[in-house]
């Protein structure tokens, strides 16, 4: 489809993020393996920049670079099923989450612990680790990949399918181990992901998978602005980040609990909203959840100095509880830009004041701002880093700083006014979270953010890569080498190759 196809318009801002637009030459729209082995050998043959399409969620313009005269929209490759060839789920990189979990969990009973957002697409979250609410419970749902299938460019030029698996005697192998956590549009097109837990026995589906709890408890507590000073934010987060440096190991009779603590920022002077909110999901089949649930919230509560209003706690069919938190993650955003950063320990006071700074003030012209700090830990870090793609194997807490508005006008002050929110927690680390500098330990990779390679931004000498990979880096450009050395594949962020 190329301008002047009255498709081509939808296809350009399908995209979440409304800051960019796709305008590449043509897109294609795949629908199977063959059609994308084809639109990547064309392309490859004429020169063309290629980039790939799943959900469309990217938050930097990696789809929308001029550069790029090919985009390929995997929206169309959605199918779920059972393989029992490979004794694996299969999914097409086109699927959406909240598709593949109701199938799963409808079919078979079992699902994957990847992430809240129900139209992320399966292609570049798998690619990226993934995780969710089941992962301090069940690891990142990368840790379940058994084999991928990819469109590869050789040497010559000459694109073909390449299955790859986990399997030691695989030669493919290192394929697959780029595709758990390497990123998106590194290596080619990912076409279908089959996924089996690892040691998980025999040919019944229905244990081949985790199985989610039956029943979720759910609860939220909103903190007013009125009284919300330093101190008692400090209090507030401290009591967060503690709380998930004694709660965090695998065997954690809180290993199911995923909890949320999101502080947002004054949209006006003299606001009289809210500050924060917490939220939280706990396995409800324990016997003592209603207990342990308890004794969460007045853990996080306790001392902060402002009354909350606590909600009433619900117990709902874990599909009901999954599908409203994915659904609450996916409204139209409009523009945004977004950064991310794992922590292995609590923030300190020095990091939480200058939080108070930035989000008690009102200059900025954003109609949602706001700094979340999310559970980890748990399962993820019983995996070896090198295991896998996904590094970052000791953290408790991974933080997601966002600023979201409409007026195109706006984004040069909205996207500078993040920029110093984040620059001023990690000062004391060059602006950003240094692994094993701090309480920082890098940034998640289905979160780029091109400031982190960008030197007025990121002035602590650690390049990008260390960030978003740790000591994995160098592997990851052995396989690239290997399965794209034309380097038909890229982005601001990509992996380049030895």
């Amino acid at each position: 489809m190329t301008p002047g196809d009255p498709r081509y318009e939808k296809l350009a801002t399908r995209g979440l993020n409304k800051r960019f637009t796709a305008r590449p030459a043509a897109f294609r729209v795949a629908a199977t393996t063959e059609q994308v082995v084809r639109a990547v050998g064309e392309a490859a043959r004429s020169g063309r920049r290629v980039a790939v399409r799943s959900g469309g969620h990217c938050y930097e313009n990696f789809v929308g670079d001029p550069a790029v005269r090919l985009v390929i929209d995997l929206g169309e490759m959605n199918a779920v099923t059972y393989d029992p060839r490979m004794r694996a789920f299969m999914v097409e990189a086109g699927a959406r989450l909240m598709d593949v979990y109701r199938t799963l969990h409808g079919t078979w009973g079992v699902t994957l612990p990847g992430g809240a957002s129900a139209t992320v697409g399966i292609g570049g979250h798998i690619a990226g680790g993934g995780y969710g609410a089941h992962s301090r419970r069940f690891g990142v749902a990368a840790d379940h990949l058994h084999a991928v299938e990819v469109v590869v460019v050789d040497a010559s030029g000459r694109a073909r399918s390449v299955v790859a698996t986990r399997e030691p005697t695989d030669p493919h192998r290192e394929l697959w181990w780029a595709h758990t956590g390497g990123g998106g549009g590194n290596f080619g097109v990912a076409t279908r992901y089959w996924f089996r837990s690892p040691g998980a026995t025999g040919d019944d589906p229905a244990r081949l998978l985790p199985r989610p709890p039956t029943e979720v408890l759910s609860n939220a507590v909103i903190y007013p602005r009125e009284g919300m000073d330093r101190a008692a934010l400090r209090r507030l987060v401290r009591n967060f980040g503690r709380w998930h440096e004694h709660n965090s190991d695998a065997d954690s009779p809180y290993a199911g609990l995923y909890g949320g603590l999101v502080l947002l920022s004054r949209l006006r002077e003299n606001d009289p909203g809210q500050s924060a909110v917490s939220f939280t999901h706990l396995d409800g089949t324990r016997p003592d959840a209603e207990r342990l649930l308890e004794r969460y919230v007045s853990a996080v509560t306790e001392g902060v100095g402002v009354t909350p209003y606590i909600t009433e706690t619900v117990r709902d069919p874990w599909l009901t509880a999954t599908t409203a938190l994915a659904e609450s993650q996916d409204v139209d955003k409009g523009r945004q830009k977004i950064k991310s950063a794992y922590l292995r320990r609590s923030l300190t006071d020095h990091q939480i004041d200058a939080l108070h700074t930035h989000l008690d003030s009102a200059d900025h012209t954003s109609e949602a701002a706001h700094v979340s700090l999310q559970s980890y830990g748990g399962r993820i870090n019983s995996v070896r880093p090198s295991a896998t793609a996904t590094a970052h194997r000791d953290a408790i807490i991974n933080v997601i700083f966002t600023n979201t508005w409409q007026d195109p006008g706006a984004d040069a002050e909205n996207i500078g006014w993040l920029r110093r929110v984040y620059r001023d927690v990690f000062a004391e680390t060059g602006g950003v979270p240094v692994p094993g500098r701090g309480v920082g330990d890098g940034c998640y990779i289905n979160y780029p953010d091109v400031d982190m390679a960008d030197p007025e931004w990121n002035t602590s000498g650690v390049p990008w890569h260390r960030l978003y990979y740790k000591d994995n880096y160098p592997r990851l450009q052995r396989v690239k080498a290997a399965w794209d050395p034309r380097n038909v594949f890229g982005h601001a962020l990509g992996v380049r190759p030895v």
